[in-house]
């Protein structure tokens, strides 16, 4: 089963830490948002391989966007 990864938060995509195909252990930083100022990471909830990157660097993203799907 997928695991789909979504925004918290309103925020810019600031940075794309993972690649599609790249195997992630739960913890690792996917994505890097930007929100007044403050760098949020982004972590894989779960261990499994980048199915699907949903942004690109520069984006905005509003709560509940998808960011990434894990399987």
């Amino acid at each position: 089963m997928a695991d789909e990864i979504r925004a918290e938060m309103v925020a810019n995509v600031w940075k794309i830490v993972a690649a599609t195909g790249a195997e992630v252990a739960e913890g690792d930083t996917l994505v890097i948002l930007e929100s007044m100022k403050m760098e949020i990471p982004v972590i894989a909830e779960s261990d499994g391989v980048v199915q699907q990157l949903a942004v690109n660097e520069g984006d905005v993203v509003q709560e509940g966007d998808l960011i990434a799907v894990i399987g």
